[in-house]
């Protein structure tokens, strides 16, 4: 017995290769449940409902960011990305000290690991991440002589720029197309809608054309195959929303027989599972499956595999800036209730973003609220949003009925409130900041170390006058004049952001110090915000002083190009205010090597939309 206990000491922790799955993972593209497996009865999904109905399909999975690069920064990190900095849209953070990326541990663990599609992480990952395959290479062969393997292979034929692409020949009848009460019932969104459902008819088909080689080439008993989108569907209030229909997405899973000791008891092997999952999830599971150590740095939790967790009680999601807009939202969820804080409320969702525009419902939608011709909840899109949002998926699951206010829903409230602060707490979430203050205030240091160390990020500080900015309660003025005098750039930036969502009223009981910050705090963005108070709801004399540093600040070979974009929104949002300014917006610097190549167009796209408001010469 000695001797036995002494091997089982001396055994490798990670399991040997003859008992070791393969993982593939199939995805696709800006997709939402929209498949007939999932109750849709528009649905045209043949291959995707067989491979469903012997398999486990998870109905609450959260990809827990609502696009493409914070979503799969959370997956390849098994971190939320807003705890690395790393939430806004098409940015690039370096990694914390210390943290690995999962396909580094799955190859340490002595898998071969490929991705020879689509990446777009947010962070600065190394620079041999993945195994090589040749561009167009068939993965079969070589996954048949390089078992055990975690392979990717992602289809990008519903990308939201796929919906819009004309001319079309539908499949599916767009007078048939269901479409949600928060969309226009019009023509475009009809087709828009119809498009969708026909490019995922087409993913269907290169499914099953992936499965037909899978099989093939010998490895279906051997692997654990996992289907699912990387977020909502790219229809607006989907992609980039933090409702439901942004981070709710499809995840199937397919365990063969001689791996469902992998499956815990309380999941179904063919059916449908209940248990709350998010993209967070998605790394620590599969080292789980492989066997391998999960590090503690993942924020996420296994939901297969020996060491599988119980589920968890709450999903947890984030949005920064999308594009060229800035924003910031968090949210929770649990089984049955949904709660949205919005951190910025004065910024409508729908504003205006060059690449959502370029979708017709997006356009004919937006034409038909300046018209006044939607009902409040359409219109609801292009408002000013609420502090707080609580909808119950169950009654309500499109997400028209807030019931912050409900007597009866007040204890949901309390509950996912506390969860979500309990989370920002818990993860230090470094969001608080503004962007250029992630870069700048500890250069070259990743924002998730920034964000633990006390002296350089006090989080409850910033994260106290934030929320008392953005509840837009009328007895935390006092409060906020306050905060403007404050050590700490990021509490004055909140103080200043309270003042601004409040208003002409609010601007006029501090303009005094409101000018004496947008002159002489240290602190560019905090300026900048100080600036667009003043100029949209300042006096007219101040309004040189306004422009002139908005427009310097807008110049990225000054500034860098996150002090940019804010300058460049609040010019924007200036409206005819900053028409005397109109030649010099003309000759802000557009493009440098001041710009991340991920994210160079962005302050092109801004002055675009600001010259089409103004008056031209």
């Amino acid at each position: 017995m000695r001797w036995f206990l002494l091997l089982l000491l001396l055994a490798p922790a990670v399991a040997t290769a003859d008992d070791r799955p393969n993982i593939l993972w199939l995805t696709t593209e800006d997709i939402g449940p929209e498949l007939g497996c999932y109750g849709d009865k528009y649905a045209d999904t043949p291959n995707l409902d067989a491979f469903a109905k012997r398999s486990t399909l998870y109905l609450n999975a959260w990809s827990n960011a609502p696009v493409c690069a914070p979503a799969r920064t959370t997956i390849i990190s098994g971190m939320y990305a807003s705890s690395l900095g790393a939430e806004h849209m098409r940015s690039l953070v370096p990694l914390p000290k210390g943290v690995q990326l999962y396909p580094t541990l799955m190859r340490e663990a002595g898998y071969f690991c490929i991705n020879p599609g689509k990446t777009d992480y947010n962070v600065e990952a190394p620079a041999k991440l993945w195994d090589r395959i040749g561009k167009d290479e068939s993965p079969w062969p070589l996954l048949q002589q390089r078992q055990p393997f975690m392979a990717v292979l992602n289809n990008v034929g519903t990308h939201e720029s796929q919906i819009r692409t004309r001319p079309h020949e539908w499949k599916h009848d767009p007078a048939k197309a269901v479409i949600p009460p928060y969309h226009p019932n019009a023509q475009e969104t009809r087709e828009d809608w119809a498009q969708y459902y026909d490019n995922i008819t087409a993913m269907d088909a290169w499914f099953a054309e992936q499965l037909k080689q899978f099989d093939a080439a010998g490895l279906s008993d051997n692997t654990i195959v996992f289907f699912y989108g990387d977020h909502g569907s790219g229809m607006p209030r989907h992609k980039r929303s933090l409702q439901n229909s942004g981070l709710r997405v499809p995840l199937i899973v397919h365990i063969p027989e001689k791996f469902r000791s992998l499956l815990p008891t309380d999941t179904p092997i063919h059916g449908q599972a209940e248990r709350l999952v998010g993209f967070v999830d998605l790394a620590p599971t599969i080292l789980s499956l492989a066997g391998a150590a999960i590090p503690q740095t993942m924020q996420g939790v296994p939901f297969l595999g020996k060491i599988a967790s119980p589920p968890q009680p709450y999903l947890y999601g984030f949005r920064g800036r999308m594009d060229e807009r800035i924003d910031l939202l968090r949210t929770v969820r649990d089984e049955r209730f949904h709660y949205i804080r919005h951190y910025m409320p004065h910024r409508v969702a729908g504003a205006h973003m060059a690449y959502m525009f370029e979708t017709p419902t997006t356009r004919k939608w937006k034409a038909l609220f300046d018209a006044g011709q939607l009902n409040p909840i359409q219109a609801a899109f292009w408002e000013p949003k609420p502090s707080e949002e609580l909808y119950d998926l169950q009654s309500d699951p499109h997400e028209t009925r807030n019931l912050v206010t409900s007597p009866e829903h007040q204890q949901q409230l309390k509950a996912l409130r506390q969860a979500h602060l309990d989370h920002i707490m818990a993860i230090r979430d470094p969001g608080f900041l503004p962007e250029d203050e992630l870069h700048s205030r500890a250069p070259g240091m990743a924002p998730y170390d920034l964000a633990h160390d006390p002296q350089k990020y006090p989080l409850p500080d910033v994260f106290k006058m934030a929320h008392e900015a953005s509840m837009l309660l009328p007895d935390a003025l006092n409060d906020l004049i306050t905060g403007l005098s404050h050590p700490d750039s990021a509490v004055r930036y909140w103080a200043v952001m309270g003042i601004l969502m409040r208003g002409p009223t609010a601007v006029s009981d501090t303009h005094e110090q409101l000018l004496e910050i947008m002159l002489n705090d240290p602190s560019p963005s905090v300026r900048t915000v100080a600036a667009e108070a003043l100029g949209r709801f300042g006096y007219l004399e101040d309004r040189p002083q306004v422009l002139d540093w908005l427009l310097e600040a807008a110049n990225g070979e000054k500034h860098g190009p996150y002090v940019s974009i804010l300058a460049l929104e609040a010019i924007d949002y200036m409206n005819e205010k900053a028409a005397p300014a109109t030649d010099r917006i003309q000759k802000i610097p557009r493009k440098g090597p001041w710009q991340s190549p991920r994210n160079a167009n962005y302050a092109d796209r801004l002055i675009e939309e600001i010259l089409i408001g103004l008056p031209s010469k």
